[in-house]
């Protein structure tokens, strides 16, 4: 008798039919996916929480009611009387307000440019390598961390005062005008002195760019016996240009937001709460009067959102003229 015969089964059966040894691969449904990632997105949101509540109750919200405010008679007492665009036509009749817009911008273009030369210098000074160069830095950064408190505000004002140490240093030169805070003309610029005083951020900021100036640029500029004025004006102001369009952003910026040492220099409280004549008369500084003083809030908001239209107008133009000066690294204006 023949043998019998059996086959194998073919191998696309076997392949059919069998599993993996550790079971099947079992691919993610799209229901799974879009579960996991509401998980992941409440996750993220829980953890956001927090700024958001603050984002929507310390400032989104106040901005929404101060620009509701700006057109309505509001005192702080009683309920807001929508009176339209009263405010603004106000205002701009108002002569303390043009005289606090005149102050402002006077300490912006003085200020500002003064306080940025000091701190380019005294950067290109400490780019140097020098013994005791970290102490320096840490040195004259220091103002620009208390320069903006209240208590060197007070320090400041009596530093400026009559007979106090500025007074009596100009008499040892022959020169008596008296003490700067009681004189109208003159308390402005201790304002701006004491502006000038914290130039430690933008100097950080400076010495932070003049690092990324290549050295390669200044060897060939020695090479080529251009003098140190030539190389700082060809190659350090344009390679650094990036860093100087942010800092006179900045400052800028800052400068039209000036309340605090404008406000204790100038006298606090009272009739004089801006200086002597209106002396320290900033902007903030009678948006601050006529808010909590007179007790005209919608007056103020109407102030505030003209200061943000105000200060957005200035930065426009400087985003606008850095395509003429502000050089980057890929040859690009």
């Amino acid at each position: 008798m023949g043998s019998a015969v059996t086959h194998a089964p073919a191998r696309e059966d076997l392949d059919k039919d069998s599993e993996p040894r550790h079971g099947p691969v079992k691919s993610r449904r799209p229901a799974d996916l879009k579960r996991r990632g509401r998980r992941e997105n409440l996750a993220g949101y829980l953890f956001m929480s927090p700024w958001i509540a603050g984002f929507l109750l310390l400032t989104a919200g106040p901005m929404v009611a101060s620009l509701y405010f700006a057109f309505t008679d509001y005192n702080l007492f009683d309920a807001p009387r929508w009176i339209g665009l009263d405010n603004f036509s106000e205002m701009f009749g108002d002569p303390r307000w043009r005289h606090s817009v005149q102050v402002t911008l006077w300490y912006v273009v003085v200020g500002t440019p003064i306080k940025l030369l000091a701190a380019l210098g005294v950067a290109l000074l400490l780019a140097q390598k020098r013994r005791g160069q970290a102490f320096y830095r840490a040195a004259f950064y220091a103002p620009s961390l208390i320069g903006a408190s209240v208590s060197v505000a007070i320090v400041w004002k009596a530093i400026f005062s009559d007979d106090a140490v500025v007074d009596r240093t100009q008499r040892l030169f022959g020169i008596d005008v008296g003490g700067w805070t009681g004189d109208p003309d003159l308390i402005i610029y201790s304002l701006v002195a004491l502006t000038v005083w914290q130039f430690g951020a933008p100097m950080v900021i400076f010495l932070a760019g003049l690092k990324q100036v290549p050295r390669e640029l200044y060897e060939a500029a020695d090479v080529d016996g251009a003098s140190k004025l030539r190389q700082f004006w060809n190659i350090t102001l344009p390679m650094i240009s990036p860093v100087l369009f942010f800092n006179v952003l900045l400052e800028t910026i800052h400068s039209f937001q000036i309340f605090s040492s404008a406000y204790i220099v100038g006298g606090g409280a009272g009739g004089n709460s801006c200086g002597p004549a209106d002396g320290t008369m900033v902007y903030t500084c009678y948006l601050y009067v006529q808010g909590f003083e007179n007790s005209r809030m919608g007056l103020a908001s109407a102030m505030a959102w003209m200061l943000l239209v105000g200060v957005a107008l200035v930065t426009a133009v400087l985003f606008w003229s850095q395509k003429r000066w502000v050089h980057y690294e890929e040859g690009g204006r």
